[in-house]
């Protein structure tokens, strides 16, 4: 456990918050007086996706037309 003044933790709390991340632990301390734990959280699991959940999905053939000109303008940044 890392043992960190207030101060350096301000100049510097990217460089710690990488070394939180990797999974160590900083005790955070005003004058050398611990007052505050910083610890990785546990990484919750992403979730799976089902496999062929888009069975039965279709894609109508307009979805493949070319887009009027006015949606492509607002695309682009222009106005309609």
């Amino acid at each position: 456990m890392m043992r960190l003044n207030i101060s350096d933790a301000k100049r510097h709390l990217s460089r710690y918050l990488e070394r939180v991340e990797q999974g160590e632990t900083v005790l955070l301390c005003r004058r050398n007086v611990p007052i505050a734990e910083i610890r990785p959280l546990a990484r919750r699991p992403s979730p799976r996706r089902a496999a062929g959940m888009d069975r039965g999905l279709t894609i109508p053939p307009e979805f493949f037309d070319p887009l009027p000109d006015d949606v492509l303008a607002a695309f682009e940044g222009g106005s309609s």
